[in-house]
Order: C-alpha cells, then structure tokens, then sequence
C-alpha cells in the first residue's frame, strides 16, 4: 500500500474502446490490429460488428466497479481502423457507454479513420452518432513513402479524407505524420507538414518511425535516416510548426491553443481509463486500498468474442480482464513516465493526489536532476526542463535505480 494514502484521490476517467480489424498490416505496426477478410461481395469486410458490439457491453459492465460514480471524460476508438464499423455500430457502443458510465457535458469522443476508408454518409453517420474528433492517419502525403510503408491511401486521397470530414461536421481534427521513414528528406519531411498545415487541421501528431519487434520491417529492416539525420528534420520540423501557431504540448503532439487531445492529456497526467476490446489496456484506482492497477485484455478477436459470462444475463460474470497492481515502489517512476511526456508537466498536488504517495519520494533524486538541468524545481510543476526534455530517459534512470 502506497504510503500517505490519505491523500489518495480518484482521477478523471476516460474509456478506450479497441477495434482490432485492418484492411492490412503495415509492415511498421505493433500493434494489436488482424487483417479483415473480405465478404463474399469482395466490396465490403466480414466483420462480426453484432457480436462484438455484445461482447464490449459485456466487458464494460465487467468494469463497472472501477468507475466509482465518476463520469466519462473522453472516448477514444483506437485500432486496428475503427472506421471499418459502421455508424450504427459506433452508435450502439456510445449509447451503451452513456448509460452505464455517463457522460461529462463537454465530453471529447475521438474515432481513428484511415483516408482508404473514407466515405462522405459514412463519416456524416460518425458525426451524428456522437463522435466529434476524427484522428486521421495520414502518415504521409508522398505516395511514395505511402508505398513503403504498406499504407492503402495516396497522399490525394488523404486530401479528399480530411475534406470529407468537414463537409460531414468535424471542427476538431488530427492528423497523424511521421518521419524518418526509408528514403526521407529533411526536404521530404518538412513538404509533409507545409501539407498539412496547408490544410489546417486543429491537431498533428508528428512522430518518428521505430522498428519494433514482430513487425515486418523488423524482419527485414528498411534502410532509414540516421541520428544526425533526424534530429535535423525534428529541428526544422518544430521550429516550422511553431511559427505557423501548432504549440508543442507533447513529445509528438502540436495544436491549436486550447485543441489538445484530452482523452491524451488524461493518459499523461496519470487519469484512470477503463479499456474494453480485444487486447485494450486500462488503469484504475481503487481508493480503499491506495492501490493502482493495470489492467488488459487478450488479444485475438477470437479468443475476446469466446470469452462467455456464466449466465446470459448476469453480464458482471464476464471473466474480469487481467490485472497488474503496481507496486508501490514502481509508482513514482510509473508516474513520471506518463507527466514528464508533457512540455508543462503536470501540477505538484497531482502526485500525491494520484499515487498516494509524499513528495519525499521525489526529492531524493530531484535536486541532483535540477543541477543537472534536466528538471524545474518542485515549486509549482512536475516537469522536465526545456533542456532535459530531450533526455527523459536519463532523468527516468535515477528512478529505476535504488535510493
């Protein structure tokens, strides 16, 4: 039990929900996404929507305790390509999360859509079903690097998408970009944010390309820019963001002032979300105990849809997902490695408020951090100076280390 749990209070809690279905697996992806098979039309995908639809209400009402009265902050559908459902089915799961959990007044709802995916009705039938953030996963306008990196959609396409998008209502869109992908310019980079710039998104989500392992390019890695390389075009690429008003708020995200990803922002300042779908990862606070878990669930679709509660009707038999309490000594350094990803950090009360745990914890390593100049001092923040921002990894060593 985290010491001083006194203090211990409950965060704002968001929900993800996980559609693990693609049209294809990128070469670069890790994450938990199954190739969709065609039906026998060949113009649409074989995907179980009913059933899955069932199954998620199912693992939500699993969840329900962990919710402790709290309402619903955001929504994120992350995938895989969510936009491979169809508004009906969006539609049921956020009537369905409503009325178990509730929703905030202001709450942000955000669905992931690839630009290959894109269809005018289709996304009209998102918008009023209830979501209003689209994060578009654009990666890149050259077609060329479209091709390397397995992606369906031209960069024209990607054009097209985001103009759909608002046509069909949406005011708050991201676009997601990388760089340092096989073959790339500094040129090549910065043309990809001058486009989309150009087309004056609300959020863009720049990051650079890793090889990660069981992913196709780790098996067969693609020749990429090197380190001096990179750190050139994330110079130009900040600097160039900057001066067109996207404020860097996060290691890889810019925005509008105002326009950050809240369900993001919850997950960096250590909130609680619930995560319900094949492979979906959560965290929640019980505050009888002080302690936090981590919670998840399997991964294949076919093994979530297996998954049967004992009786039909009593859905809180689902088998509950698998958890993983935190330590109390892994807290401080779980706790820094979301706060520290944010260029402002997070408020000093949060530690203590979130973890439970006496600022002490931190103080044994802070001012060696702050003659270092890799921290601000513990006055009113937690963060990493402009300089130490750029070398988390370091300020994150001295907490895996014994005190």
């Amino acid at each position: 039990m985290p010491a001083n749990d006194n203090s211990l209070a409950l965060p704002p809690v968001s929900l993800y929900v996980h559609i693990p279905w693609c049209v294809r697996k990128c070469p670069y992806c890790d994450f938990n996404s199954h190739q969709a098979a065609r039906d026998h039309t060949d113009t649409d995908y074989a995907l179980p929507q009913a059933d899955y639809v069932a199954q998620l209400r199912r693992d939500l009402k699993s969840q329900l305790p962990w919710v402790q009265g709290r309402k619903l902050q955001s929504i994120f559908f992350g995938g895989g390509t969510p936009s491979l459902f169809s508004p009906e089915a969006i539609g049921q799961i956020l009537a369905m999360a409503e009325a178990l959990v509730g929703f905030a007044r202001d709450i942000e709802i955000t669905l992931e859509a690839n630009p290959g995916t894109f269809e005018q009705a289709k996304f009209t039938g998102y918008r009023a079903a209830g979501v209003n953030r689209l994060s578009i996963g654009v990666q890149s306008f050259n077609t060329d690097h479209l091709h390397r990196l397995g992606r369906i959609h031209s960069g024209e396409e990607a054009v097209s998408a985001l103009a759909m998008a608002r046509r069909a209502g949406f005011d708050n869109i991201n676009l997601d970009l990388m760089h340092g992908l096989p073959q790339q310019t500094e040129a090549q980079a910065l043309e990809d944010l001058h486009r989309a710039v150009s087309l004056a998104p609300e959020h863009i989500s720049w990051y650079q390309l890793t090889i990660e392992p069981n992913t196709a390019f780790y098996s067969a890695p693609p020749s990429t820019p090197g380190p001096e390389r990179i750190a050139g075009m994330q110079g130009s690429g900040r600097a160039f963001l900057t001066s067109r008003g996207y404020l860097r708020y996060e290691i890889s995200a810019y925005s509008g002032e105002g326009l950050e990803s809240r369900h993001n922002l919850n997950y960096w300042s250590f909130g609680d979300y619930l995560g319900i779908g094949a492979g979906a990862h959560g965290k929640v606070t019980l505050p009888r105990d002080g302690q936090v878990l981590r919670t998840r669930r399997t991964r294949t679709p076919r093994d979530y849809l297996a998954i049967a509660p004992a009786r039909e009707l009593l859905y809180t038999e689902l088998a509950a997902p698998q958890v993983d309490p935190i330590e109390a000594g892994d807290l401080p350094l779980e706790f820094l490695m979301n706060a520290l990803r944010l260029v402002e950090g997070v408020p000093l009360y949060s530690f203590e408020r979130y973890t439970g745990q006496s600022l002490e914890v931190l103080s044994r390593h802070w001012p060696t951090l702050v003659a270092m100049d890799l921290v601000e001092p513990l006055e009113r923040r937690i963060a990493a100076s402009a300089f130490g921002f750029d070398y988390l990894d370091e300020i994150l060593q001295r907490f895996l280390e014994q005190p």
